[in-house]
């Protein structure tokens, strides 16, 4: 049985979850480093976190609307349709002459940057779990 803490226990599990996605579409990436006409694929994480925060913290970002002053305009998708993350080609990159366009340094540099990020939420969940305890152990001793 799980005991939810608090709204930004919520926002932090799922934090680690896309960083977790993260992870695994690098790897992937680093995997396919080889293989022709691969392209290297990576995730928003901002905003994929932005619009779980506001799900769960109702704290919505403001937005600026785009004007549509002719009915044959064509109209912005609803990007808030998919509950999943949305991911990307990360090009940029020289295509080799079989066409993929993997950088191993980006690759692994992202992959660092990821974990750090990882760690550090794996951190702070705990840190806030031990003062939950601290405060209910000495609650117990006062009474």
């Amino acid at each position: 049985m799980s005991i939810e803490i608090s709204a930004s226990h919520h926002l932090a599990a799922k934090a680690l979850d896309y960083r977790a996605i993260r992870q695994d579409m690098i790897s992937s990436n680093i995997a396919n480093a080889d293989t022709p006409f691969y392209r290297p694929r990576d995730i928003r994480f901002e905003d994929a976190l932005a619009e779980q925060r506001e799900k769960i913290l109702n704290q919505s970002t403001p937005k600026l609307q785009m004007a549509q002053t002719n009915e044959t305009h064509l109209s912005l998708p609803d990007e808030k349709s998919s509950s999943m993350a949305k991911t990307f080609f990360r090009d940029g990159h020289m295509a080799r002459n079989d066409g993929n366009s993997v950088d191993l340094d980006v690759e692994t540099t992202e992959m660092s940057k990821n974990s750090i990020m990882f760690n550090a939420l794996i951190s702070s969940m705990k840190k806030n779990s031990e003062i939950f305890k601290s405060v209910i152990d000495s609650s117990s001793k006062v009474s």
